[in-house]
């Protein structure tokens, strides 16, 4: 077993440690937390050893989990590097693309793993359904989020859009090539609403609306290709896909046929991907211990968290140029 330390007992945090407690690949050692009371109060709740000092813990562990807001994670991460201690990290990654590049060299210099909580990689439906998506041309992505104070710190890109970002980045093999942004300050002082067109250099297209000031929640990403449409619900836990293909000579009654106008015939096939319910969370922090273990490359790379954070960057700075 792994033993294994986190920083940041919030509403993530305390998540985490439970799954890092129950985890067959980790040993929980313990956890630190700004807070005092905070730390004190979860040790005496629920058992957890905590460390007022985070350097003493450090002393202590193998692995880092760190679940602290975003500002203190390039601080959190150097000091697991210095100690040659692999580390998983919240997305997104750093506050700044120069922070982020700066761990990932230092992650490559003194051989250290490193993986960001891109957490819908491990979401069943997009398991389910990512090895129908081939070459998508169009992609129309719908991330709808009600409004909750919490994470209100940070813009709308960095908090919600970013995970549809790097999924997005994940499945088209291509470079961006122009991005076009809009967004809203409705209620807090940063974007609440955003839209973004995104263009790669193969001629892929992306369209992504995300809010936190929705009536109602919605998680949903659309892929067109060449003869399939890919439909993957991150809220419901649900994919759909529709194939076409040429008309048999002599369909039966049952059988959906479509003609175009050039009197060309298809025949329209559902498929519905298995779907096999699972805890993303966990999934994600056993696949990194996976990559310890069997010095593996790891599923969510630090160069994935990186390209991500790049394009939000980008799209915040459009917003606040518009």
């Amino acid at each position: 077993m792994i033993k294994a330390g986190l920083v940041g007992a919030g509403h993530l945090g305390k998540i985490h440690l439970r799954l890092l407690n129950q985890s067959e690949k980790y040993e929980l050692v313990g956890f630190h937390d700004k807070d005092l009371e905070n730390g004190r109060k979860l040790e005496a709740e629920l058992g957890y050893k905590y460390f007022e000092s985070f350097e003493d813990l450090l002393n202590k562990i193998e692995m880092l989990d760190i679940v602290t807001p975003t500002v203190y994670h390039y601080d959190y991460a150097v000091k697991a590097i210095e100690k040659g201690i692999h580390f998983f990290i919240e997305k997104p990654v750093t506050q700044t693309l120069q922070q982020a590049e700066e761990i990932l060299y230092k992650c490559r210099e003194f051989g250290i793993k490193a993986q960001v909580g891109h957490v819908e990689r491990y979401n069943p439906a997009f398991i389910g359904a990512k090895d129908y998506i081939q070459n998508p041309m169009f992609i129309e992505i719908h991330r709808l989020a009600e409004f909750n104070p919490r994470g209100t710190d940070v813009s709308v890109v960095l908090d919600l859009m970013i995970h549809d970002l790097d999924i997005l980045l994940s499945l088209v093999k291509s470079k961006v090539k122009q991005i076009h942004a809009s967004g809203v300050s409705v209620v807090s002082k940063t974007p609440d609403i955003c839209n973004a067109r995104i263009e790669f250099e193969n001629g892929c297209v992306a369209n992504l609306t995300t809010s936190r000031i929705s009536m109602k929640a919605m998680r949903k990403s659309r892929f067109f290709q060449q003869d399939a449409y890919v439909s993957v619900d991150f809220l419901e836990k649900k994919a759909e896909v529709i194939r076409m293909k040429p008309a048999p000579e002599n369909p039966s009654d049952f059988d959906m046929i479509i003609e175009n106008a050039e009197g060309e015939k298809n025949q329209i096939l559902f498929e519905y991907p298995n779907i096999q319910p699972n805890n993303a969370i966990l999934d994600e922090l056993e696949s990194f211990a996976n990559a310890i273990e069997n010095d593996v490359p790891v599923e969510v790379s630090l160069e994935d968290g990186t390209e991500a954070l790049k394009v939000a960057l980008e799209i915040m700075r459009l917003i606040q140029k518009g």
